[in-house]
């Protein structure tokens, strides 16, 4: 590919950074349509209904309705487990049951209530199924498998529900009934196809071109009943709440199923507003707003908050059993920030809604008996105040702040014993005690020691933040819209004076919401990291020496900025590329020293208004990247020798030692250089490097590799191989002094050498390493190396793919790969740990511009 043509590729991606630029415009644009699509639904329904109304509608509901919600929510959980069970299956992976269901239902718990950004049940399963052993890109296609399921069995309700009734629904609509029945037969017929298509399992080739293998027919018609038995379950536990006779069941289900894809397209955590903006639409001629209103309120405890509180309980009972080192035990406690950010965050609504709306006549009546006006008036204030705080105590608790922990603690505990004297509120005192229990059994998993308000908060939290404050307001007009707004009524202070005291706890709230917003705005910006200086670089160089990881050496390259742990023990280093920071490698040193740097240098890039990511990262360290909200990115697998198992003898190792042997017949010669005679030769490395660098018509990189600069080299032993009395080849060797590992840096030779020389060098040098009582011999990563081969592999893998197999233009791929394959390696995986969306492509142009010294040494190679 020429110059030219790299360049109009390059050109032809600068839409991504308008993409990102223009999100926040975006996201404005989807919540004016959002709060467009909620004035209409609820338009005319404020004077049509009564907050008392609904009240009453919600106690009205009768104990055996109830009931069947509750099975129907089992049931439909018990679904979602099938969900799990069966993708599992599909990759190939097998997993106890008994994990697939605690997994399952955590991660829906958490994803159907909450659903934002770090709250998705991806994380969830990715600790989960991995402490049960499964490989992360396996646990990808699973939940990629179940994304399709959903669509499947949603796409086969909603066109059952649709020809079930149709002159019924087509008015609802404005669509034609016959039109509305020939699409509900097309989407039945391409279901009842690609279950045919799927009847032997094999690849196949869609639009003649994509390869796509697909499951068994058996497997792919199983996973469609669970997806079909898990809608329909839900979609009861709505139902089962209405008057009966209101709507039959097979209507119900068509709108009920439209509502879910409108709600989960929203993005709006667990489709809050919009869903019951859909369905007061469809049924709000045919069911009584006030009972629907009720019955929606109902649906949102049984089927959401309840399991989440159920989620809650299983992560106590695995903290009790902390003593047991049963991998999976361990998972589930390190999911505490996470159950608790959430449920704190629902617990803080509950509090918010129950200080605007008004306490039961029976309440207040025992309240003027027993408890002092005063008391009254303080604990409905103070309890208000209190859960906003507990709406940002959350956001620090997914940070696992030791501060959010205490703070929490002391704001739940206190918002507890008001609960009785506010207005003997029995089920938020019951949340409340949950609460306080969990935190109580969870102190151990808050382990980062910085301020509450040091943690910057996202816009989108902020948004949340008001999006709840506006709604608390809608809240109290609809539930004081009989009552005459007066100056006077702020003053009123009496037992039935409901209306003033919520509005007097309104107005704390948006105070303390004011002083918390300027907060923020006035916070002082953290400085810039200093580039390294001697004794920054001397520092580095006593961390690298004490850990495993032989490619930390690069940090001595003096282009790359540090992060210290507090005790000096540990680092992370890494470099800034336009707005993205960009950390090489896990941080190094003591293991429980890493987290708070990763979490450390997430939070430095956002208070810059950066991006911050981590490169190369290993398998073994993914969960301090989950916790830190973060998603990862297959980039390649990285080659390992172990070298006590390293000989030349073997079939599998005969065309290494024909290559050895002709190097050694043509008079090629292996020494290692020691650190101390490096100067000696280091004219005569330069020169081996200048003519590597001209043949290659190659600049120096950085960042990710080494350089030859005089200082960086001549801190390493060197593998020299020479012909004729002079050197023909190099390479620099990366150890550090636990002798974990051992890897080369700079590889260059000159354009004439001997045949098989690299071979030579590579052989040698692992023969000497084993004798020196070296574990394993890193040969580096192979970029773009075992992607997934799988018709449900995320689109990241088959692009991956694509390059793989089709990119030599751009880098050898393959060939690199080939070369290592020669040692007979293990393979390890290496990831990109960054945001979500178009971020990865971004930051990985960044990180290119990075390793090749801007973006012109990205085109120009």
């Amino acid at each position: 590919m020429s110059r030219r043509q790299r360049t109009i590729d390059f050109k032809a991606a600068s839409w991504l950074p308008l993409l990102q630029r223009g999100r926040p415009w975006l996201l404005a644009a989807g919540v004016i349509a959002l709060a467009g699509l909620l004035a209409f639904a609820f338009k005319g329904l404020w004077q049509e209904i009564s907050y008392d109304q609904v009240v009453a509608a919600v106690r009205g509901v009768d104990t055996g309705g109830l009931a069947l919600a509750l099975l129907a929510t089992a049931v439909s959980y018990l679904a979602l487990s099938g969900y799990d069970h069966s993708s599992l299956r599909y990759v190939g992976a097998s997993v106890p049951y008994r994990v697939v269901a605690q997994t399952s239902f955590i991660a829906y718990a958490l994803t159907n209530t909450i659903g934002l950004g770090v709250f998705t049940g991806g994380a969830v399963r990715m600790r989960l199924y991995g402490a049960a052993g499964v490989e992360a890109g396996l646990i990808s296609r699973a939940i990629a498998f179940n994304a399709v399921a959903f669509g499947l069995g949603v796409g086969t309700v909603g066109a059952l529900g649709l020809l079930w009734d149709v002159q019924v629904l087509a008015p609802l609509v404005h669509v034609p009934a016959w039109l509305l029945s020939i699409g509900a037969w097309l989407v039945l017929a391409a279901i009842g196809a690609l279950l045919v298509w799927c009847r032997d399992g094999r690849e196949r080739r869609l639009f003649g071109r994509l390869p796509l293998r697909l499951p068994q027919a058996s497997l792919a018609l199983r996973q469609l009943l669970w997806s079909v038995l898990d809608i329909l379950a839900a979609g009861a536990v709505l139902w089962v709440l209405l008057p009966d006779g209101a709507v039959s069941f097979p209507v119900f289900i068509g709108f009920y199923a439209a509502a879910l894809v409108l709600g989960v397209i929203s993005h709006v955590p667990g489709g809050l507003g919009v869903f019951e903006a859909v369905m007061l639409v469809a049924l709000g001629g045919r069911v009584p707003a006030e009972a629907l209103a009720g019955a929606l309120v109902l649906y949102r405890l049984v089927y959401y908050v309840l399991p989440l509180l159920l989620a809650m309980l299983l992560m106590m009972l695995h903290e009790l059993r902390s003593g047991v080192a049963a991998p999976l035990t361990r998972a589930v406690s390190s999911l505490a920030p996470l159950l608790l950010a959430a449920y704190t965050l629902v617990v803080a609504v509950v509090v918010l809604v129950s200080g605007v709306t008004p306490a039961t006549e029976e309440a207040t009546e025992l309240l003027a008996l027993h408890v002092p006006l005063p008391l009254v008036e303080a604990s409905h204030f103070l309890s208000s105040v209190a859960g906003l705080a507990l709406l940002f105590v959350a956001r620090g608790m997914l940070s696992r702040l030791d501060a959010a922990w205490w703070a929490g603690l002391g704001l739940a505990g206190m918002t507890l014993l008001m609960a009785l004297p506010k207005g003997i509120a029995v089920s938020e005192a019951v949340l409340l005690v949950s609460l306080v229990t969990a935190l109580a059994l969870s102190r151990k998993q808050f382990t980062r020691k910085a301020s509450l308000l040091s943690v910057p908060f996202t816009g989108g939290w902020l948004l949340a933040v008001a999006a709840i404050f506006a709604a608390l307001i809608a809240l109290l007009f609809f539930a004081y819209q009989d009552v005459d707004y007066t100056h006077e009524l702020w003053w009123q202070f009496e037992f039935n004076g409901h209306a003033p005291r919520s509005l007097r706890a309104l107005v704390g709230i948006a105070l303390l919401a004011l002083v918390l917003a300027v907060r923020q705005l006035l916070r002082p910006a953290s400085s810039a990291p200093e580039p390294p200086d001697a004794a920054a670089l001397a520092r580095a160089d006593s961390i690298v020496r004490r850990q495993d990881n032989a490619d930390g050496f690069l940090a001595l390259t003096g282009d790359k900025q540090f992060l210290f742990s507090e005790t000096g023990n540990a680092m992370v280093m890494f470099g800034r590329q336009r707005r993205s920071w960009i950390g090489l490698f896990d941080p190094l040193g003591p293991e429980n020293e890493q987290a708070e740097l990763v979490w450390r240098l997430v939070e430095r890039a956002r208070e810059a208004g950066g991006r911050a990511c981590f490169y190369q990262v290993r398998p073994q360290a993914l969960s301090m990247y989950l916790d830190a909200g973060m998603r990862l990115f297959k980039l390649g697998e990285y080659a390992y020798v172990p070298l006590a198992d390293f000989s030349l003898e073997g079939k599998r190792r005969s065309n290494l030692r024909y290559s050895l042997k002709r190097a050694e017949r043509e008079g090629a010669q292996f020494r290692m250089v020691p650190v101390e005679e490096v100067p000696e030769i280091l004219g005569e490395l330069r020169a081996v490097s200048d003519a590597w660098l001209a043949e290659h018509r190659a600049a120096e990189k950085r960042f990710s590799v080494g350089a030859f600069i005089d200082d960086y080299v001549l801190r390493q032993p060197v593998a020299v191989v020479r012909h004729e009395g002079r050197i023909v080849a190099f390479a620099t060797l990366l150890t550090t002094d636990t002798k974990a590992e051992a890897t080369v840096d700079l590889m260059r030779h000159l354009p004439k050498m001997p045949y098989g020389t690299m071979d030579f060098l590579f052989a040698e040098l692992m023969l000497h390493l084993r004798g020196l009582g070296f574990q394993r011999f890193g040969l580096g990563m192979a970029p773009l190396s075992g992607m997934a081969k799988h018709s449900l592999a995320p689109f990241w893998h088959r692009g991956g793919r694509l390059l793989f197999a089709h990119g030599e233009n751009f880098y050898n791929f393959r060939g690199l790969r080939a070369f290592k394959e020669k040692f007979d390696p293990q393979w390890e995986a290496r990831y990109l740990a960054s945001p979500g969306g178009v971020v990865p492509l971004l930051l990985l142009a960044d990180i290119a511009a990075l390793i090749s010294g801007g973006l012109k040494g990205v085109i120009a190679k």
